[in-house]
C-alpha cells in the first residue's frame, strides 16, 4: 500500500464504513457555516466572552429539559433556548439600568446559570449524563440531532444574508443605526437569538463547555487570513471544517473524546494562524519590518 493509499484510508475510510463519523461529520458541518460567521460578529463586537457566557446560560434550561425529558431533543432544546435568551435580555436590562457594564452581567449571569445547570443534572442523574451535557456526544448524534443543527444553521445564513448591513452598522456604530431609525435594539436581540441558537444546536453534539469554542477559535482565527468581514466568515467556517474533520479523525483513530479533539483542532488552527497568517501574523509583521526601515 503506498502512502497516499495509507492517507486515504486515514482519512476517507472512517466516513465511508460508519453511519455515526457520516452524522457525525453532517452535524459538524451545519456548526461551522452556521456557528463560525457568528463568532466573526461577536469579536467584531468585542463580545467574544459574551458567547462563552451564553453558551453556560443554555445549561439550565437543557438540564431542565433533561429532568422532565431525559434525553429528549425537543425538550432540551426548548428549555436551552429560554434560559439563553432569558439570560441575554437581563444582562441587557442590568446593564442598561444599572452602572454595571453588560460583560460583567453576562458574567454574573452565567456563572449562576453554570452553577444552577450542573446542580440540576447531577443531583438527578448519573456522572456520565452530566458529562454528555456538558461534553457533547459528537459520535452519538442521531439524524433528528443532525437535521436540528442542519435547520439552525440554514435559517442562519439566511438571516445573515438579509440582515448583513444593519448587522454590521450595528457592530460599528450602534448609536448611528438608532439615530437614523434602524432599529438597532431589534437588530441585536435577532442577533443574541442567532447566536443562542446556534450554541443550542451545537451543544448536541460538543456540549455546553466546548460548543462556544468551534464559534470563536475559527473566527478568531480568520481575522489573521482575510481583511474584508464576508472573507472572514467565510474563511472561519472552512477552519471550523477542517479542525471538525481532524478533530473527528483524531477521536476515531487514538480513541479520544471527539468533542476536546475538535476543539484542540480549533486551537491549533488559531495557533498556526497567529504565527504564519497573511495579515498582521508574527511572520507577516517579521516580513515586513526590514521593509519599513527602507
Amino acid at each position: 500500500m503506498t502512502v497516499l493509499q495509507s492517507a486515504i484510508q486515514i482519512a476517507v475510510s472512517p466516513f465511508v464504513d460508519y453511519g455515526f463519523m457520516r452524522r457525525a461529520l453532517a452535524g459538524c458541518l451545519a456548526l461551522a457555516f452556521g456557528a463560525c460567521p457568528l463568532g466573526v460578529l461577536l469579536v467584531l463586537r468585542r463580545m467574544s466572552l459574551v458567547g462563552d457566557a451564553m453558551s453556560h446560560a443554555i445549561l439550565p434550561g437543557a438540564a431542565v429539559g433533561f429532568l422532565l425529558a431525559g434525553f429528549s431533543l425537543f425538550a432540551m432544546t426548548v428549555g436551552g433556548m429560554v434560559t439563553g435568551l432569558a439570560v441575554a435580555v437581563l444582562a441587557g436590562l442590568v446593564s442598561r439600568y444599572t452602572p454595571l457594564r453588560e460583560d460583567a452581567s453576562f458574567a454574573a449571569f452565567y456563572l449562576s446559570s453554570l452553577g444552577l445547570g450542573v446542580l440540576l443534572v447531577s443531583v438527578n442523574g448519573s456522572n456520565i449524563d452530566l458529562l454528555h451535557v456538558l461534553f457533547g456526544t459528537a459520535l452519538a448524534m442521531n439524524d433528528p440531532a443532525v437535521l436540528l443543527m442542519a435547520s439552525i444553521s440554514t435559517v442562519t445564513m439566511i438571516a445573515l444574508a438579509l440582515l448583513y448591513r444593519p448587522l454590521i452598522a450595528e457592530c460599528l456604530d450602534p448609536g448611528f443605526l438608532r439615530s437614523v431609525g434602524g432599529g438597532g435594539g431589534t437588530v441585536h436581540m435577532l442577533f443574541v437569538t442567532l447566536v443562542v441558537l446556534n450554541l443550542v444546536g451545537g451543544f448536541q453534539a460538543l456540549g455546553t463547555l466546548m460548543v462556544v469554542g468551534i464559534m470563536m477559535l475559527p473566527a478568531a482565527s480568520s481575522r489573521f487570513w482575510a481583511e474584508t468581514v464576508p472573507g472572514q466568515m467565510l474563511v472561519s467556517a472552512v477552519i471550523g471544517l477542517c479542525a471538525s474533520i481532524v478533530g473527528l479523525l483524531v477521536s476515531y483513530h487514538r480513541d479520544l473524546p471527539a468533542s476536546p479533539a475538535i476543539i484542540l483542532s480549533a486551537s491549533a488552527a488559531y495557533a498556526l494562524s497567529v504565527l504564519f497568517g497573511r495579515f498582521d501574523s508574527v511572520a507577516a509583521r517579521t516580513v515586513r519590518r526590514p521593509h519599513l526601515h527602507h
